[in-house]
């Protein structure tokens, strides 16, 4: 019984060590899917002329 409550407590910590762990390096997905060619306030030159 002492080992299996020893091994759910370390899933436990390895569980919140791994989620720590992404949020440094993973961003959401408004900012990784970011381009400049993608703005809709600025209609720019398209093929129906300013709007």
């Amino acid at each position: 019984m002492k080992v299996f409550i020893i091994a759910l407590v370390f899933a436990g910590l390895s569980a919140v060590a791994v989620s720590v762990l992404l949020n440094t390096f993973q961003e959401p997905s408004y900012v990784a899917f970011t381009t400049s060619g993608a703005r809709v306030g600025d209609p720019g030159h398209n093929l129906v002329g300013p709007g």
